[in-house]
């Protein structure tokens, strides 16, 4: 295997240290990329057994990585632990910060990064719903904070949702693109900030009418999955609704598909249910999980299948 870190879209050679705030399951795929790209990576975390929680966390990303044809000998060997927060990010070109989902948390801990870093360190952060707007009003420079919001898993998924903020520097954005880009991924600029941003609010619209199916009793979850991964998952994954319905509506394209179906959706929309997550719905839920494997396994198989689709769309 080749062992020369790979790179798309531009150079790495400007983001040669990243630190990593926090070793949770998004900071350690995000550093696992990063090793894997040939970058220098510190994580702080306060977790007292962080060092072998990482380890193991990207002993797990080894195979993933190796199937997209990223080097992963000596895969650590660029990795730092630093628990003082001011010693690691003082000499960070990139921070990527992946913390709790705590906005009081996020202000506080934005305004001490930005105290100890250069003036010219990339701040981002992998928040998966909390806009940098809001993030950024304790800092004496706001502009300097952008959202980099990847889809889980990081090392492995191409997209990145890159969210301004109000006060957020045209410059900044620019070279987050940028340096996302290097890394391989498929970074997208929202153009305004919305809560939980694009990818997520369309999985919160899906599953929630998914949720109602198998709470009325129309299907299973393992029914359900069955009939998004044979249908809507396949189309999505070559072509997005737009596209997709743009082809749908033959030579009128989208024109003639809303013009003769779009009364048949909107009856729809009004249909789709509104479900709860309470205790009920939660156990009902819980009680039809069964998938007859591991998570580890389904984890495994789900990477393994990404990664094929990827390659066949050229996205890897």
């Amino acid at each position: 295997m080749n062992d020369t870190p790979a790179t798309t879209g531009g150079t790495l050679d400007a983001f040669q240290h990243v630190t990593v705030i926090g070793a949770g399951v998004i900071g350690a795929s995000w550093t696992a990329l990063f090793l894997a790209k040939g970058l220098t990576v510190t994580v702080n975390d306060p977790l007292p057994d962080v060092e072998k929680r990482m380890r193991e966390q990207l002993d797990q990303a080894v195979p993933a990585l190796q199937a997209l044809g990223l080097p992963t000998t000596d895969l650590d060997r660029n990795l730092r632990f630093e628990a003082d927060l001011g010693r690691a990010v003082a000499d960070a070109d990139v921070v990527q910060e992946n913390g709790p989902e705590r906005l009081d948390f996020k202000q506080d801990l934005f305004a001490r990064i930005e105290q100890a870093t250069r003036p010219d360190t990339l701040l981002l952060s992998s928040s998966s719903s909390i806009p940098a707007t809001a993030m950024a009003q304790s800092m004496a420079q706001p502009g300097r904070l952008v959202i980099g919001h990847p889809f889980n898993p990081p090392h492995l998924l191409p997209l990145v949702e890159v969210v301004p903020g109000e006060q957020t520097e045209p410059d900044t954005v620019k070279r987050t693109v940028a340096f996302y880009e290097a890394l391989g991924k498929k970074p997208q600029v929202l153009h305004k900030e919305v809560p939980g941003f694009v990818a997520n609010r369309l999985q919160a619209a899906l599953f929630r009418e998914a949720v109602n199916l198998v709470v009325q009793g129309v299907v299973t979850e393992q029914e359900l999955d069955v009939i998004v991964t044979s249908s809507i998952g396949l189309r999505w994954a070559v072509a997005g609704p737009f596209r997709s319905f743009h082809v749908g509506g033959g030579p009128g394209g989208l024109p003639h598909f809303l013009q003769h179906l779009g009364p048949v959706w909107e009856d729809l929309w009004h249909d789709l249910g509104t479900p709860t997550l309470n205790e009920a719905t939660a156990k009902l839920l819980s009680q039809d999980a069964d998938f007859g494997e591991t998570i580890e396994e389904l984890k495994s198989a789900r990477d393994e299948g990404e990664i094929k689709v990827m390659h066949a769309l050229g996205l890897s």
